[in-house]
């Protein structure tokens, strides 16, 4: 069974010859210290590892490294980014948007391996009506994403997002404005947050017909950490998330896309919420001690039941980069044995790692290879 066959296997929640394993992503900073500057797919094939391949262009997202690269601009939505400190292990920019309407602000840092807000766009409750007026949308260069298909072949996946800073309309939300004002925001005035939901999902909604409809991609991602249950309580989930993450599930069923629902952070008290959203898989079943709360992956496949695929549980620091082969193989037939008895799952780190020896990867290879059903 090719390594495309059998991850789509196990997003279908069917058994496929052996347990698919993959990593999150691969991260650039992985990529150029420790594996000589490869690709993705070229690392992929150095570890034993299946293929993941996650497909960025033009899809909005902050976090990544060197993210300006990505910007859209119009002639209503002009950003402008004055570089503070250009140090790239230290890079500060602030942004500056113009649009007919008046001017938003916002402000990052960021190093090697990732970026981060430190002055949120949104600081008053009349600038999202800048953002349903001008914030545009991306669209996507389908033969660029046609021919990284072509090239992955039988090798893998190929993996996209719904567009926005996080795929999901909270989990974007927030990072538009601080977390806990937004959480605030929905006891004081829920119904301008449900505005602002509604505005982020018709862009979102737009970007599935406009730009994913046809595309070549295996599994689209949404959600986001931000809609956890280690972050947000289940009732706000159940308002503010579900209806909104639903109606995208739905939109791209409706293409013929399937999807899955990134959470990493807490899971446990929500999993019927994911199930209720009506995706197609859940990730990332980040264990304690990694910001998630998955102690026994039995129970999430109980909860699951068969209605939905799962894709995770490693924890990518304390086992697979600073652990021994003998604890690296035992957590992948704990998690095997707990998430994938009954087919239907991934085992992929439940999110990214930096320094992780290449050896250690190979060993988590090797020992899913021995997990067959």
């Amino acid at each position: 069974m090719t390594p495309k066959e059998r991850m789509l296997r196990a997003l279908h929640r069917e058994k496929p010859d052996r347990l698919p394993v993959t990593i999150h992503q691969w991260q650039q900073y992985h990529l150029d210290v420790y594996m000589n500057g490869v690709d993705a797919l070229a690392a992929f094939q150095i570890t034993g590892l299946d293929a993941a391949i996650q497909y960025f262009e033009a899809m909005g997202q902050f976090w990544i490294p060197d993210a300006e690269r990505y910007i859209v601009q119009t002639p209503d939505w002009r950003e402008e980014i004055e570089v503070i400190d250009p140090d790239p292990d230290n890079k500060i920019l602030h942004h500056t948007i113009t649009t007919p309407g008046g001017t938003l602000t916002y402000k990052t840092g960021g190093n090697r391996t990732t970026t981060w807000i430190t002055e949120y766009l949104i600081k008053r409750c009349d600038d999202i009506d800048l953002i349903e007026k001008y914030m545009p949308v991306s669209k996507l260069d389908q033969k660029q994403i046609a021919k990284e298909y072509d090239t992955l072949g039988d090798n893998g996946i190929l993996r996209g997002f719904v567009w926005g800073d996080q795929a999901g309309c909270w989990q974007h939300a927030c990072c538009l404005m601080e977390a806990e004002k937004l959480i605030l925001e929905t006891y004081d005035h829920p119904d301008w947050v449900h505005r602002l939901m509604k505005i982020l999902l018709e862009k979102k909604l737009r970007f599935i017909e406009e730009s994913l409809r046809g595309a070549k991609f295996d599994l689209i991602e949404t959600g986001g950490g931000a809609a956890s249950d280690t972050l947000i309580s289940p009732k706000l989930h159940k308002e503010f998330c579900m209806p909104y993450d639903r109606e995208m599930h739905r939109a791209l069923h409706d293409i013929g896309h399937i999807s899955t629902y990134h959470t990493c952070g807490g899971m446990m008290h929500i999993l019927d919420l994911i199930v209720e959203n009506e995706t197609d898989a859940s990730e990332t079943l980040t264990p304690a001690g990694m910001g998630g709360n998955i102690k026994e992956p039995e129970k999430v496949r109980a909860a699951y039941a068969g209605k939905v695929a799962t894709i995770g549980g490693m924890n990518q620091f304390s086992i697979l980069t600073d652990g021994t082969p003998e604890q690296i193989r035992a957590e992948v037939f704990r998690l095997f044995e707990g998430f994938g008895k009954d087919g239907g799952y991934i085992l992929s780190t439940s999110d990214h790692f930096f320094d992780t020896p290449v050896e250690n990867l190979r060993i988590y290879a090797n020992a899913a290879r021995e997990c067959i059903y």
